[in-house]
């Protein structure tokens, strides 16, 4: 990243910016994360980086769910449905998010983060994206153990935790085992 800012090459900085901004997020140093992200989506729109933008959106989108900005994130996702309507059928496909429901917004309430989470999880399956199945179960699992769904989160967690462990990914397996201790 700073040999890209210290050559200019702006469009590597941008995706070195957004890619060491997640990765920051994704690993719980999600303070750190955030302001990179925010950085890169800013260079995205100010350049005009129709192939980047969405997916340094979706970026930013999770990292703001990871920091509990509940408020923020759907807002966020829905700009980057917004600029790949079609991911499904796109080089994007397996980068961005499934294309929403017809007639549906991002979640905005635990009522509605099913249908968005089941949808992804059907995509991630249906592309072999084995880390990205488990986080969808572990989400799901989240999910209905806040809404009070006690057996079908207990069945969610369990699917996590096992293919969280399958795959050596231990930062998220002690993720989904502390959530299935809750």
């Amino acid at each position: 990243m700073a040999l890209s800012r210290e050559w200019n090459l702006t469009l590597f900085s941008m995706g070195n910016t957004g890619s060491l901004g997640y990765a920051y997020a994704r690993s719980g140093r999600v303070a750190e994360g955030i302001p990179l992200l925010e950085h890169a989506v800013s260079d995205a729109e100010t350049m005009g980086s129709g192939a980047y933008q969405p997916l340094l959106l979706i970026y930013l989108a999770e990292a703001y769910l990871l920091a509990d900005r509940l408020e923020d994130a759907p807002d966020v996702a829905g700009r980057a449905l917004t600029l790949c309507p079609r991911a499904r059928s796109t080089q994007l496909r397996g980068v961005g998010p499934p294309a929403p429901r017809r007639g549906h917004r991002p979640p905005r309430s635990p009522e509605h983060a099913d249908i968005h989470y089941c949808d992804a999880l059907a995509l991630a399956e249906e592309l072999e994206m084995r880390p990205l199945v488990a986080h969808c179960h572990l989400g799901l699992g989240k999910l209905y153990r806040r809404t009070g769904r006690r057996q079908e989160a207990q069945e969610h967690l369990t699917t996590a935790t096992t293919m969280y462990r399958e795959m050596e990914m231990q930062f998220w397996l002690e993720k989904a085992e502390a959530e299935t201790a809750r």
